[in-house]
């Protein structure tokens, strides 16, 4: 096989557009443009294009300083997208996963524990038709919504309190 053939390695950088290549601050950028992102989930993305030691660090104290990564925006963003479809256990993972202080994920839990019991009724409402005929389908139901993160004496009185209203 010629040079010109060889598939590039793993290692090797993408060449991307002729005489175009965009800086470690311009990949930041572009991932906090898409949405919020933590400052661990950065350093995890840009790991790889790192040039120079201590480069990366830099451009984040950057973009820190410069309020483009703020820990509370990312809190609340996660919440804001997860907190309908998901119960606290799951988005607490969530967030603690993107590297956030325990202090943060600690208030945004406090808040969605008080709207945890409303938020699991509506998503059992969206998935099941009614209450559940047998103890089978009752497992069921509590499965879901034990998936989806929520806890366990809020499922109880979902699947026990269908039919209460």
């Amino acid at each position: 096989m010629q040079d010109a053939e060889k598939p590039p390695s793993r290692t090797e950088k993408p060449a991307g557009r002729a005489g175009f290549a965009l800086s470690l601050k311009g990949r930041a950028l572009r991932y906090l443009a898409a949405r919020e992102h933590s400052r661990a989930e950065l350093e995890r993305k840009l790991k790889v294009h790192e040039e120079t030691p201590g480069q990366l660090a830099q451009v984040l104290d950057e973009l820190q300083a410069k309020d483009f990564i703020n820990e509370a925006r990312v809190v609340e963003s996660v919440v804001h997208r997860r907190a309908a479809r998901f119960g606290a256990s799951r988005i607490k993972y969530e967030l603690l996963n993107k590297g956030l202080g325990g202090e943060a994920v600690t208030g945004a839990l406090d808040r969605l524990k008080s709207s945890e019991l409303e938020r699991a009724r509506e998503v059992w409402r969206k998935k099941f038709d009614g209450p559940a005929p047998d103890a089978a389908a009752r497992a069921k139901q509590m499965r879901f919504l034990a998936a989806r993160g929520f806890g366990g004496e809020v499922i109880r009185r979902v699947v026990a309190g269908a039919d209460d209203e």
